[in-house]
């Protein structure tokens, strides 16, 4: 196939979409056969009505802000697992913490299709910081560049002077880490006066990679790609040649649901990142992410043809203490589908020593018997009062936020 990986890439969107709705009542279906916490959140749900975007979206979320709490209830993996730990290669543990696991099949977290979009091929030479002390971004990245056939140099993080000289020894063609972490190696070869031209090619991920960084490779004839994933679903979405958002791997449903909700907002709105796999052994289905991002229109200019997103945008975690009480995206949703409203955004202010709370709510309604009514919701489901603002449809501000605080704190 040339620049792509293999034809899954390029093929027509609509045949995607059929074949990967064809396979989702199966994948329903084993994890609630399979998994004990799925058997009891798809209890009464029938797998083969599962066969639509609609249909997955009427699904129960399942969040990764939960997985601690489910976890300590049920070990190690909170019932989410449809293989049982003698089945696995490798339990990870992430911040959290959380269990992560990694089953036997070959690039487990779907890594090798990243990393040939950012140009890594059979025979190169690559020097993998990611780490592999608990977390599975090392194993997730090795186990990729080993599909492609690569040869890894495991340097994990730190030891940074240890990283130049073997850049300078064994003169790796590639680097895997953080954007960060390669300027810092970078800027230690200098300091050593060690070669680090070798080097030609990056793909970074776990931070954002901000243009000056980006430049600054750029600058040193080093390319550099970004990708986004999570240790829960692996890759998920890479950057390609044609530097026009992320394109979502193959083997993945994406959508962009309104924060604290499982609701999907349009094309081109912010909100949070929900994933469905086709994992076998760990069968998560629209499980959020807590990250936010956006999809872009149409397909990529290089070619492939799967939807593409904006890349890591924040966090959906908006939760705020006004009053000595917590307020939660989740409880904005509530009040707007109480009274059939689709955006508003929950301002929080301190005037004089005192928490303001106001929705600001986008309708064309300038009732004040309908605002009263709206307030009076907004103090029964979130315990505290607030006061409602009218705005014109599609004016308040695209970027995903449910919750602001903008008090002022120094």
């Amino acid at each position: 196939m040339g620049e792509f990986y293999d034809a899954l890439e390029a093929r027509d969107p609509a045949e995607r979409e059929r074949s990967i709705f064809a396979r989702l009542a199966e994948q329903v279906r084993h994890a609630r056969d399979r998994s004990a916490y799925y058997g009891r959140v798809l209890q009464g749900v029938e797998p083969e009505a599962v066969v639509s975007r609609a249909a997955l979206a009427a699904l129960p979320v399942t969040r990764k802000s939960d997985l601690p709490d489910l976890q300590r209830s049920e070990l190690p993996f909170g019932g989410l697992n449809a293989t049982p730990l003698s089945g696995l290669a490798r339990i990870f543990l992430s911040p959290g913490p959380i269990y992560d696991p990694e089953g036997r099949r070959e690039d487990y977290w779907h890594a090798a299709r990243t990393l040939f979009a950012a140009g890594f091929r059979r025979g190169d030479v690559v020097l993998n910081c990611f780490s592999y002390h608990l977390t599975p971004a090392g194993s997730m990245f090795e186990t990729g560049l080993q599909k492609l056939g690569c040869a890894v140099i495991p340097g994990g993080v730190g030891q940074t002077e240890l990283q130049a000289r073997a850049i300078a020894d064994l003169a790796p063609s590639g680097y895997v880490g953080t954007p960060s972490f390669l300027k810092l190696i970078l800027e230690k070869c200098d300091e050593l006066g060690l070669s680090a031209a070798s080097v030609r090619r990056a793909l970074v991920s776990g931070e954002a990679f901000l243009p000056p960084v980006r430049e600054l490779l750029a600058a040193r004839g080093i390319e550099g790609f970004q990708a986004y994933g999570t240790a829960d679903l692996g890759m998920v979405a890479y950057e390609t040649r044609a530097r026009s958002g992320l394109v979502l791997n193959e083997d993945m449903i994406l959508e962009i649901v309104r924060p604290g909700t499982g609701d999907p907002v349009p094309e081109g709105e912010v909100g949070e990142v929900v994933v469905t796999t086709f994992n076998a052994d760990y069968p998560l289905l629209r499980f959020a992410t807590g990250d936010l991002s956006a999809v872009l229109a149409g397909t990529s200019p290089c070619g492939r043809t799967n939807m593409r997103i904006k890349g890591w945008m924040g966090r959906a975690d908006q939760a705020t203490k006004v009053r000595g009480m917590f307020v939660h995206p989740h409880q904005v949703a509530e009040v707007l589908r109480r009274h059939g409203f689709a955006r508003a955004r929950l301002v929080v202010e301190n005037d004089a020593g005192e928490d303001r709370m106001t929705l600001r709510v986008e309708s064309d309604a300038t009732d004040a018997a309908l605002a009263r009514a709206v307030e009076d919701s907004v103090r029964e489901v979130m315990k505290v009062r607030g006061g409602v603002a009218w705005h014109a449809p599609g004016s308040l501000p695209n970027d995903g936020k449910v919750i602001e605080d903008a008090r002022k704190y120094s």
